[in-house]
Formats: structure tokens, C-alpha cells, sequence
């Protein structure tokens, strides 16, 4: 293999950890832009949980797909098409007339930005190797991090400046310059993979995941026994088991099903779904709770979020030096019981502005430990020559669970907040509704629908955001065991004479 200049080189890391940064901007920029959005361009509880899950769930769902595609058609080839495909769509997103069709679009710009970040993964997979291949992924995690830290307050800077749409185009200008970077830097390389890409296995996956994501968003408003719901839930089950068939007969299948029978290759896979209980929900959900709950301005509410992931500009670099120590397992199981107490420590102080401070740092600490390690796990567990395959992996249960994630706490959610106004109100109010629409801050709107008790909906929700932080610090620690498990050493065989 010729290996590039330093220079070329140094220049292909930044354009990764470029296409690495817009990620997190697309995941927190319209969580704080959402109220203004919605102010402007109205739309029903609906569509605009679609403004957020849209691109998550088209993200995730392709990300398997985008790297399979690189090892098919090439690393350069899918970079380029993914971040222009990427640039498009978020420029589009800005003169969108609704939210109808910012959903759409959202939907598009998460496919591009799949098929860039799977495309920057594998690029960088076969120039760097051990050591140094830990140290660059927990730069690229530094890089997420970055977004994810800046991300809101940048966001809530520019409404207080210009309107919603600048936060788009500075998205779309980001982009623009990953895309140079990318056309200098990295070289055109052929096709690494033999055959063509497995279709019916991703198309088959991609269904089961959309119908999956669907069915869990639509239950608060539908209730889960709703044929609404039911329906794309068993077809996804359906399509999961046929993706599992295709995948087992197929002669080049997209997934190799034996790489789940390697106990630390699973390990990480819980790893990867790990931050998305614990980090992405609050990172969504808490904009929403301090902008039209807490009444706080989005600039006020993207200080708030910079404490919360603020952490993850220095831990995964920390984490990879901590290495030396300690081994990767131990120190993603204490990340996550930090993260653990950081959740029930912010239970307990929802509502004080001055002391949430320390339990979102500390949350933020304790994420940032395994985020710091996960990329160049899921690059170590396997050969180089299956690069491509486990980036698509590793990060498809990571964005996947990002939105399942969503759907999931926001449904519990609304059910929590649905169960407490049911039991003080009498039946036939539209409670699902008014629950569905509290779930995302907008209590004003709830009280629409349930005239006069305003005061009973925000007890309700507190009450419903506490009992969540409570289950997601119970999950973290069993999280915590079981990461220890998958990923500890097996002890080296006696030799035989």
C-alpha cells in the first residue's frame, strides 16, 4: 500500500473529523431552532418530532448500507456524493415553505451524511494501526464532541441574530469545505469488495428499521394499541427475520451474522447503543424543556446544553492516554456509572438553573470516557479487510439507537405525563394528545387542549422528566455490567509441552 504525504494526510484526518462535526450539528442545531420553527411555520406535535427524527432515522438506517457501498464503489467516490448529497438538502431545508417538507428533507440529508461519515471511517482505517489508530478515532470522537458542545449555543447565537434558517447555512458551508478537503486530500482508490451490494439485505433492513422507528413514534399520539402502531412494529418484525434469511444465504451479504458470535464484537455494539439512552435524549430532549417549559431564550438554553457536552472536547482524549492504566473495558464500565449518578443527580435539581450545572457535567464526563474509546474498538475487532463492514455496523447501531432512543424516552414520556393527567381528569378529555404535544416542552399548546389546567400539565410533565432521568440512571448501571462483561480479556491459555 503507498501510503499518502504528511501533509495529505494531516489534511484527509481534518476532512474526516470536518464531516465528523456536521453530525452533531444536525442532531443539536434543530432541537433548539424547533420552537422558532414551529412559531413561524406551525405544523402538528407529528411532524415536528419528524424534523429531528427524520434525520436520525435515515442516517441510521443507511448507515450500513454507505458502508458497504465503500467497499463496492470506493472510499473517495462515496465521501464526495455523501457530503454533496449532504450540502443540497441542508441548503434546501432553509427555503422549505413547512414542515412537512423540512421532514422530507431531513430525511435526504441524513442519507448524505451517512454515506460521508461511513466513507471518512473506513478511509481512515487502513493508515493508521494500533496506538495510533486509537489516538486518531478519539480525536474524531473529540470532534463529535465539539459539535455536540457548541452545537446549541451556536445555534441559539444565531436566532438571536437572524432567523432559522442561518443555522442551515452554516451547516451547508461546513459542509462545502469538507468537500474540498476531501476532493485534495484523499486519493481515488478502486473497489475493494467483490460482488455487488447485497440489495435485498439493506433494503430489507432498511424497511425493518423505518417501520420500527415509525410504529414507536406514533405511538404517544396513537396509543401502543393502536393499529397505527401495531401494524409497522410487526412488519418490521417481519422484515427483520427476512433480513436475517437473506443475509445467511447470500453468497456476499451485507452483514456477516458470525461477527455477533464474538462476545467482545457484541460488546461494542452495546457500547456504541450505549450514549443514546444516556447522552442523545437529554441532548434533544432538554432544549425543548428549558425553551418552552423553563422559559429560558435559546441562547440561555444553549449555555445550559455546553455543560452538558462540553466535557467531550477533552475526556475521549484523556480516555485514550488513561489507557495505559487501565484496560478499555474498565474504563467504559466507570464511564457509564459516572454518567449514572450525573442522571440522578439532575432528577433531583430539575427546575434550578444554578445547580444543574454540576450533574450535566458530570454526565458529560462519564459519556465522554467510552466515547473517547468505541471507534477504534469497533475498527480493532476485526480485520482491516472488513473496515468498511464494521463502520457500517458500529455506527448504525449507534445512529439507530439514536433514534430509537428518541422515540422510546419520548414515548415513555408522554405516557408518564398521559398516566398523571389521567388519573386527575375526567375521561373523554384529549389527554394522548395534550401529553404528546407536553412531551416536547410546548406546554402552551397542551393548555390549548386542556383549557385551564396549565398548572396541572407542568406538575405532570416535571413529575414524568424526573421518573425518566430515574429509569436512564437504573439502565446505565446495567449497562455498566454488562460492558464489563462482553469486553473483558479472555486469560491466555496454558501452553502445553
Amino acid at each position: 500500500m503507498i501510503y499518502p504525504s504528511r501533509l495529505t494526510l494531516a489534511l484527509q484526518v481534518l476532512a474526516a473529523c470536518l464531516s465528523g462535526l456536521l453530525i452533531p450539528l444536525c442532531f443539536t442545531g434543530p432541537a433548539v431552532v424547533l420552537p422558532a420553527l414551529a412559531a413561524q411555520l406551525g405544523g402538528s406535535a407529528s411532524a415536528l418530532n419528524w424534523v429531528i427524527n427524520a434525520y436520525i432515522l435515515s442516517y441510521g438506517s443507511a448507515m450500513m448500507v454507505a458502508g458497504s457501498l465503500t467497499d463496492v464503489l470506493g472510499r473517495r467516490r462515496v465521501w464526495l456524493a455523501g457530503l454533496a448529497l449532504f450540502c443540497a438538502a441542508t441548503l434546501a431545508i432553509a427555503w422549505a415553505p413547512s414542515v412537512v417538507l423540512i421532514a422530507v428533507l431531513r430525511f435526504v440529508q441524513g442519507l448524505g451524511g451517512a454515506a460521508a461519515f461511513a466513507a471518512a471511517m473506513s478511509s481512515l482505517a487502513p493508515l493508521f494501526h494500533g496506538t495510533a489508530r486509537s489516538r486518531v478515532m478519539s480525536v474524531l470522537g473529540t470532534t463529535f464532541g465539539l459539535g455536540l458542545a457548541f452545537g446549541p449555543l451556536a445555534a441559539g447565537a444565531m436566532l438571536e441574530l437572524a432567523r432559522w434558517p442561518a443555522v442551515f447555512y452554516a451547516t451547508a458551508a461546513l459542509g462545502a469545505i469538507g468537500t474540498l478537503l476531501v476532493a485534495v486530500s484523499v486519493p481515488a482508490d478502486p473497489p475493494r469488495g467483490h460482488g455487488r451490494l447485497d440489495w435485498p439485505g439493506a433494503l430489507s433492513f432498511s424497511a425493518a428499521l423505518v417501520l420500527f422507528t415509525v410504529g414507536m413514534l406514533l405511538a404517544p399520539e396513537h396509543g401502543w394499541r393502536s393499529a397505527a402502531v401495531l401494524l409497522p412494529l410487526v412488519l418490521a418484525a417481519l422484515l427483520l427475520s427476512v433480513f436475517i434469511l437473506i443475509e445467511r444465504r447470500t453468497a456476499h451479504p451485507m452483514l456477516d451474522l458470525r461477527l455477533f458470535g464474538q462476545r467482545r464484537f457484541v460488546g461494542v455494539q452495546v457500547l456504541a447503543a450505549a450514549p443514546a439512552f444516556l447522552f442523545i435524549v437529554l441532548i434533544v430532549m432538554l432544549p425543548g424543556r428549558f425553551i418552552g417549559t423553563d422559559g429560558l431564550s435559546p441562547l440561555a438554553a444553549g449555555r445550559l446544553m455546553v455543560a452538558l457536552a462540553a466535557p467531550l472536547l477533552l475526556v475521549p482524549v484523556l480516555a485514550a492516554l488513561l489507557l495505559r492504566w487501565f484496560t478499555a473495558a474498565t474504563l467504559c464500565a466507570a464511564g457509564l456509572l459516572l454518567a449514572a449518578a450525573g442522571l440522578a443527580w439532575l432528577s433531583q435539581v430539575l427546575g434550578n438553573g444554578a445547580a444543574l450545572a454540576g450533574p450535566l457535567l458530570l454526565i458529560g464526563a462519564g459519556i465522554g470516557l467510552p466515547w473517547g474509546l468505541m471507534d477504534g474498538m469497533a475498527l480493532n475487532v476485526v480485520d482491516t479487510e472488513r473496515a468498511g463492514m464494521a463502520t457500517g455496523i458500529f455506527n448504525t447501531v449507534r445512529i439507530s439507537a439514536d433514534g430509537v432512543a428518541l422515540a422510546l424516552a419520548g414515548a415513555v414520556l408522554a405516557g408518564l405525563i398521559g398516566a398523571g393527567l389521567a388519573q386527575q381528569l375526567p375521561a373523554g378529555l384529549p389527554v394522548l394528545a395534550a401529553a404528546s404535544r407536553a412531551a416536547l416542552g410546548d406546554i402552551g399548546q397542551a393548555a390549548m387542549l386542556l383549557p385551564g389546567q396549565e398548572a396541572l400539565l407542568r406538575a405532570s410533565y416535571d413529575t414524568a422528566f424526573r421518573q425518566l432521568l430515574g429509569a436512564l440512571a437504573g439502565l446505565a448501571v446495567a449497562l455498566a455490567g454488562l460492558v464489563l462483561y462482553l469486553l473483558r480479556q479472555e486469560p491466555p491459555q496454558a501452553s502445553r509441552p
